[in-house]
């Protein structure tokens, strides 16, 4: 078992894959020493004199500066590093050839199907699933009672995956963006494919109610999707029950079917990162994501200020000029969004980020991005758009969990895998598979952990790892429940960018 890792050769600092103690040798080509301090597991520590200023390299690419002199087998972060990133920053193109077959990185080059729920528009869902979404946060406790109620007629309901009643406090008392967003991503939800059934759950008074969200909607189909308005019935209970009822019955009729992988949509996000994350999990999430699209398939990457310090990598990936130029738009606005506020842009590492090893954005944005493999970009979807382009699309959202991942389902996600150092139990609208970076992890949250990426710091085959990872996500895709869904966790979260009426 190795006991620290040098990702690339122009690294300075190396990163310990378990606690290391000081007066450990570390005997790395070119490099003999002895550790001066404890390094935690994840944390990196320096590889040879390192003075003040100069740039700190790791994943072969500067993750800031050493705000003061570092002698060789000292322990590297937030102490005695800082970030290098800048406010603004003007980006040119400069394209990087892409091998059409990527790497393959020893995983068999066979094309399976997975079984799926093929819908009238064409569609398919990996779920099938009856959806309450409500217009508008007043109804949330109301669509909770519905679904409670038809929970209890679970049982009789064959071939129902569950009934969920999402929340949200939106859908009145905004304005410009925030409302067409809230309307956008209300109308994504109702066509998703992993919903057999949908109740469009409405007040009646409010600004984005059930008729204005039905303008949104492609392919109205009047049998998977009805429609209540609470202020028009004397009994929104049982009325919600009855339309229920009729969803069920035409939901149940769905049968799963193979389709191919180009019908399949994966979602990449990462939270609770640690200094492993960039190693393991991560780059793992990034074999796939080769994999899937050099077979015809999609991946949506998202968490955009997670792409600071490492964006440019992305850029010069992006397959034509039209795209970087979009690309880069969406980077610079977001950086224009945490101006507006007066924020800067490097604050992003949160304290379990640090805490796992990881200092600066950079370091954390070198680590994040490696979920995008090496597939060219071949689309920039604004907030709350759909898919139209199939391959590795980036998607402007912010880097919180939820937000994120809601905006990955929105545009089109049938499942994410969500890599984690920390451990996090939430849920997306959509399964929601947890990677952890380490064993000690998955050891500990088993509950939370649908796979351990972990495993490679103790000598497994990458090789094999991602061959383990593609079987594991088409049995999600083939109806296998994940823990979040074991668990009956479902969540959503809409982006909220200005002023609340």
């Amino acid at each position: 078992m190795n006991k620290w890792i040098r990702i690339q050769e122009q690294d300075n600092v190396a990163v310990a894959l378990c606690p290391l103690q000081a007066g450990d040798s570390i005997d790395i080509p070119q490099f003999d020493l002895t550790l001066k301090e404890d390094i935690p597991q994840g944390h990196k520590f320096s590889l040879t004199r390192i003075p003040q200023g100069a740039a700190v390299i790791k994943y072969g690419a500067q993750i800031g500066t050493a705000q003061e002199e570092i002698p060789a087998g000292m322990h590297v972060h937030s102490h005695n590093l800082k970030t290098a990133l800048r406010e603004a920053e003007e980006y040119s193109y400069h394209p990087v050839e892409i091998d059409s077959a990527f790497k393959t990185n020893g995983v068999k080059k066979d094309v399976p199907c997975f079984q799926g729920y093929r819908r009238k528009d064409g569609s398919v869902g990996i779920r099938n699933e009856i959806w309450i979404i409500p217009t508008v946060g007043c109804v949330n406790s109301i669509g909770q009672k519905i679904a409670a109620l038809a929970k209890s007629q679970y049982e009789s309901l064959k071939g129902i995956d569950d009934i969920v009643a999402f929340q949200h406090p939106y859908g009145c008392s905004q304005l410009g963006d925030d409302q067409e967003n809230t309307r956008k991503i209300l109308a994504d939800l109702c066509m998703h494919p992993n919903a057999g059934g949908v109740l469009l759950l409405g007040l009646g008074c409010e600004n984005s109610g059930v008729e204005e969200i039905k303008k949104y909607i492609r392919d109205y189909d009047s049998d998977r999707i009805k429609c209540l308005i609470c202020q028009d019935v004397s009994d929104e209970i049982s009325a919600g029950m009855e339309l229920l009822q009729s969803l069920a019955e035409t939901a149940s009729q769905a049968k799963r079917s193979p389709a191919p992988l180009s019908c399949l949509t994966v979602g990449v996000k990462c939270g609770g990162s640690d200094g492993l994350s960039g190693i393991t999990a991560n780059p793992l999430v990034g074999h796939f994501t080769d994999w899937l699209t050099q077979f015809g398939g999609s991946v949506l990457m998202s968490e955009v200020p997670e792409m600071f310090g490492a964006e440019e990598q992305l850029l010069n990936r992006c397959q034509k000029q039209d795209i970087f130029e979009k690309a880069a738009g969406m980077v610079q606005g977001f950086k224009a969004y945490f101006s507006r506020h007066g924020q800067p842009v490097y604050e992003n590492p949160s304290p379990g980020n640090k805490a796992g090893g990881i200092t600066t954005l950079e370091d954390k944005s070198l680590g994040c991005t490696q979920k995008s493999g090496h597939a060219p970009v071949i689309d920039v979807l604004e907030y709350a758009e759909r898919k139209k382009m199939n391959g590795l699309n980036l998607v402007t959202a912010p880097g919180n969990d939820l937000v994120s991942s809601t905006a990955l389902a929105a545009a089109g996600a049938q499942l994410i895998l969500f890599t984690t150092g920390r451990g996090t139990p939430f849920a997306s609208p959509v399964p929601t598979v947890k990677i952890s970076s380490n064993s000690l992890l998955q050891e500990r949250k088993d509950h939370w952990i649908d796979f351990n990426a972990g495993s490679l710091t103790e000598d497994a085959d990458f090789s094999q790892m991602t061959e383990q990872l593609i079987q594991y996500v088409l049995s999600v895709a083939n109806g296998l429940y994940v823990k979040a869904e074991l668990a009956g966790y479902h969540d959503m979260a809409i982006f909220k960018q200005n002023i609340t009426l």
